[in-house]
């Protein structure tokens, strides 16, 4: 049972592998590479194999939820848990990255359809993966919720009240559940500028997964305060990937630095904790 081991959701392209293969190279222990597609996510393995690295798989699709208790459930019993847990799996629209210009691949779902769907993975569902895997995360261990520099634009974009909510020591989860609710129904009724939400569903999302990071952070400092587990939300950066498109300037490997030195940070470490980490620094929120 005292075998390391490292988990990071959506990690069969893009950031998500890099992370994987940074792991593979400086983690003391075994590295999960996990994806919903278990064809992409064994043919990643192989890929990973022919570079001398050698991840384990194991399906995950993070909108299903016994997907995430039969994941949680194995990792419980071979391993007694997990000790890194890198929350990586998330979506955008291609009309919502992060240039302001619409590419010619832009999406023309309505905003509300945006809104629901990228709530619904990059929230909720990140949410359901905090919710079963925290417990089985062991003493020492670290969580890292890859979230983005556009979720902290977003925050600055909603209504001082919103604001001062999502920077409140006291918000709970269930009042920050409350919120991201709030946003996808406005949108349904296009009320949500009136309402003081931004014009951003990607973005609030990331408002709302850094959230949810700090009040967890709190939760753990609480409850589980001798098990010393470091959480913190992170910024890759712009990378170019599927999802941000290839004018990004940083490589997928350059994305992984920041998310794998939350994970790795040293036995006994303090800080950062219930942090917004960005290029290996805290950042205002």
């Amino acid at each position: 049972m005292s075998t390391k081991v490292a988990v990071v959701t959506g990690s069969n392209k893009g950031i998500g592998l890099a992370i994987v293969r940074a792991l593979c190279k400086q983690y003391q222990g075994v590295v999960y590479l996990m994806s919903r597609d278990e064809g992409r996510g064994q043919e990643a393995v192989a890929s990973m194999a022919s570079e001398g690295l050698k991840p384990m798989f194991h399906q995950l699709d993070i909108n299903d939820l016994s997907s995430i208790t039969t994941a949680a459930a194995y990792f419980k019993d071979k391993y007694g848990g997990v000790d890194v847990l890198i929350n990586n799996a998330g979506i955008a629209f291609k009309v919502e990255v992060l240039t302001h210009k619409l590419s010619s691949a832009a999406d023309t779902a309505p905003f509300d359809v945006q809104a629901e769907v990228t709530l619904k993975t990059n929230f909720f569902a990140t949410r359901d993966m905090m919710t079963h895997f925290l417990p089985i995360v062991k003493a020492g261990g670290r969580v890292v919720n890859v979230s983005s520099f556009v979720g902290q634009r977003a925050l600055t974009q909603c209504s001082p009240e919103l604001q001062k909510r999502f920077r409140s020591e006291d918000i709970t989860e269930d009042e920050l559940v409350g919120l991201m609710q709030q946003f996808v129904d406005a949108t349904k009724k296009n009320e949500h500028k009136q309402g003081g939400w931004p014009e951003t569903a990607y973005g609030l999302s990331k408002t709302g997964l850094t959230t949810l990071t700090m009040i967890l952070a709190r939760q753990l400092s609480k409850e589980r305060q001798s098990d010393k587990i470091l959480l913190n939300a992170c910024c890759p950066g712009w990378v170019r990937t599927d999802m941000a498109g290839d004018k990004a300037p940083k490589s997928p490997d350059e994305g992984a630095i920041t998310p794998v030195y939350l994970a790795l940070l040293p036995a006994g470490a303090t800080d950062p904790h219930g942090k917004f980490v960005s290029d290996k620094e805290v950042q205002p929120w």
